[in-house]
């Protein structure tokens, strides 16, 4: 589970605090696919690519 799914879980349960943790994750990967864009063609990376765990 994505921490976007967890913490939206987290929001349909009623946690006060949730909605506080997505705003800087959904600014993240917004900032980090407007920057992978302007990469060269070919680039591997990919904005929604998940850590290792």
């Amino acid at each position: 589970m994505s921490d976007v799914t967890r913490i939206l879980d987290q929001i349909q349960n009623g946690d006060p605090h949730a909605a506080e943790q997505l705003l800087p994750l959904v600014e993240l990967r917004s900032l980090a696919a407007q920057k992978l864009a302007q990469e060269a063609p070919g680039q591997t990376l990919q904005a929604t690519s998940s850590r290792p765990q």
